[in-house]
């Protein structure tokens, strides 16, 4: 009788891991789609645009835990990192690298703090928000993606203006030639809230049949 129950626990064990893996490689192959195309990668809501790269990171923090989440940020970084060194460098690219100077603008160690740091969280608070948040039933599942959604895309947001305003604000500042303060506020208002918007959507309308399908809670 044990021995049955020991293999059917191992099955389960094997089950459970090849379901992991298999939601963390699609999730992946995701965000490098999204990352590396951006016009797959965004959505226009009227006179602005959302882009979606931090969406499959809060959905993998949602549904397989906050570590799959931090893991799944870092290749957010990755990404974004190869993006702004080798595929489209751009004016603004020494902000997440440290390799390719535009001008007389280049980055630095901190780019890659800014890269890296930000889309490392957005997995961490996510998934964090996923676990802890108070679950009297899973009707309210949908809050609790909601929120876990709307505060890892915060996360992002506010982590690299921070990072911009912090390291890099003269330059950003002298290349607009406008005020940092008014930069990071049209920035909030015209990328930040849509982005939100498009994450608490998304991963609502994601994660609740994931769930339904896998059989399995998120965690």
């Amino acid at each position: 009788m044990s021995d049955n129950i020991n293999k059917a626990g191992k099955v389960n064990n094997v089950r459970a891991r090849t379901l992991f893996i298999t939601q963390f490689a699609a999730l992946l192959a995701i965000e490098a789609i999204i990352s590396l195309i951006p016009t797959l990668g965004s959505i226009p809501i009227g006179p602005v645009v959302a882009t979606l790269s931090a969406i499959p990171v809060i959905i993998t923090a949602i549904v397989l835990g906050p570590k799959a989440g931090a893991v799944m940020g870092f290749a957010f970084g990755v990404f974004s990192f190869i993006w702004h060194s080798f595929m489209s460098p751009g004016a603004f690219s020494f902000i997440f690298t440290p390799i390719t100077p535009v001008d007389e603008y280049s980055g630095n160690i901190l780019s890659l703090v800014i890269c890296f740091v930000p889309r490392i969280l957005i997995g961490v608070v996510a998934g964090c928000t996923n676990r802890y948040f108070p679950r009297r039933s899973e009707g309210n599942a949908p809050v609790r993606y909601a929120v876990s959604a709307l505060l890892g895309s915060a996360t992002n947001t506010a982590l690299v203006l921070g990072g911009i305003a912090l390291f890099f604000g003269d330059k950003y500042e002298t290349l607009l030639e406008k005020a940092l303060g008014l930069l990071i506020g049209t920035i909030v208002l015209t990328n930040g809230i849509p982005e939100m918007i498009a994450a608490v959507v998304i991963t609502i309308a994601v994660c609740i049949p994931l769930q339904k399908i896998t059989r399995v809670k998120t965690y």
